[in-house]
């Protein structure tokens, strides 16, 4: 759906985009529906937010106020930061004007004249791009003044990040836009009511915005009726790491198992190797064991966030493969290394707690780890976020994030860990030649 004009030549340029069907959406919306039908078409729709929250996205809208006495704003998080996540960085490269779009429809329904795509600070080509499009569509009158007659004013812009994980929070990101250091906010207020200088304030990601045309061009019951009943639609999976052909699959939600993922998309694991573990959903996600690949892959089927019978976590679709050669605690070491530089200071369990475990996994790792060493572990990970429990102690989901996949994995492969200690060294033979 939204991968399928990706490899159309010359997609980026607005001419080839509407020989492909694209603005009708926006036309569509802006000239024979209000913003409320918009919003209501989209509830219909079922679309959940792709950012990993699976948030009902017209709901969110419609929590925007429908008379403003203040300018509302949209912003588009387009700061993918989640390792093993890449799925937004194809999107923006390869067709810039579906987002666009999307971002137009978006603005026009929740009555923002105002909206900011916040890219990553990496992204150098992506934002290229959508400064190209942006350019080419304020030249046709997509944006600026008087959108398609309707009188509607919208202007976009493009923020550059500066490679910061937690400005992939909402409000990380807002505070990051006003030129503060992103460090997120208390909640409530929510964005809806208090977001960006000070005004309500609606936050999407790109393929969640990415889906809008297609939704107002071929209608909510069309959307409805692909993938799961609950879950609606396609998915973008991100498959890395140990197999032999990595790289993007957008499928319908349900369609297949993690199973299939693996070993019928993605080729199965490189060099006839065993698979060890699979990381399902994003590095901040618990890791999966061999005998649970047979899982479907659909919200609804993971405890979080769709409360289904797996005890695990759906994430962002950043499916990262690891088979029989790698070391486990390394591999956590490698994790925590980038939470214990990610942490934005301002919680103490963050701030103190990411570094700390970095560092007595690497005791671990280094053949140094000492008998409590593991219960240690567990312990102040739990006390920073109770593993898939809705109990945490900092402001944002920082902190499960990275004692989530450090519980999980002590969880799963403990013996590994134990191993460790006992022998005083690592005891698995690395494939030096990945690094």
């Amino acid at each position: 759906m939204i991968l399928k004009d990706a490899d159309v030549p010359n997609i980026q340029d607005i001419e080839v985009y509407i020989a492909n069907g694209g603005y009708r959406a926006a036309e569509k919306a802006l000239k024979t529906m209000t913003p409320d039908e918009v919003i209501k078409e989209v509830q219909d729709s079922g679309l959940a937010g792709r950012g990993g929250a699976w948030f009902p996205t017209g709901t969110k809208w419609s929590f925007m106020p429908k008379e403003p006495k203040v300018p509302s704003y949209l912003c588009v998080n387009a700061d993918e930061s989640e390792p093993g996540t890449f799925k937004d960085r194809q999107l923006i490269e390869k067709n810039p004007h579906q987002l666009v779009e999307g971002t137009i429809i978006a603005a026009y329904a929740i009555r923002a004249r105002a909206a900011y795509i916040y890219v990553r600070g990496e992204m150098a080509e992506g934002m290229r791009g959508i400064d190209r499009a942006l350019a080419q569509a304020y030249a046709r009158g997509y944006v600026g003044k008087n959108l398609f007659g309707k009188g509607y004013d919208l202007d976009i812009y493009t923020h550059p990040g500066a490679g910061a994980y937690i400005c992939g929070e909402e409000t990380g990101l807002m505070q990051s836009l006003e030129g503060k250091r992103a460090e997120p906010r208390v909640k409530p207020p929510f964005p809806a009511q208090r977001g960006i200088f000070g005004c309500p304030t609606t936050v999407n990601n790109v393929q969640t915005l990415s889906y809008v045309p297609h939704i107002i061009d071929n209608g909510a019951a069309w959307f409805k009726g692909i993938g799961n009943p609950k879950y609606p639609g396609t998915f973008i999976f991100c498959v890395s790491g140990h197999v032999r052909n990595p790289g993007l699959f957008e499928m319908e939600l349900g369609a297949a198992t993690m199973r299939q993922l693996i070993y019928e998309y993605a080729g199965g694991i490189r060099d006839g190797r065993e698979l060890k573990a699979v990381i399902p959903g994003g590095a901040s996600t618990l890791p999966m064991k061999p005998d649970q690949i047979d899982i479907v892959m659909s919200p609804d089927q993971f405890l979080l966030p769709g409360r289904g019978p797996f005890k695990g976590m759906f994430g962002t679709g950043g499916i990262i493969v690891i088979d029989e050669t790698t070391c486990v605690v390394d591999m956590l070491l490698n994790l925590m290394q980038f939470f214990a530089h990610e942490s934005c200071g301002q919680c103490t369990p963050c701030r103190e707690g990411a570094p700390w475990v970095r560092d007595v996994v690497r005791r671990i790792e280094h053949g140094q780890g000492r008998p409590g060493d593991i219960d240690l572990l567990l312990n102040v990970a739990d006390n920073v976020a109770g593993l898939l429990s809705p109990r945490y102690s900092t402001i944002c989901l920082f902190g499960p994030a990275f004692s989530y996949p450090t519980q999980g994995t002590i969880l799963a492969f403990r013996e590994e860990f134990e191993e460790h200690i006992r022998q005083g060294r690592c005891p698995i033979q690395k494939d030096k030649g990945i690094r």
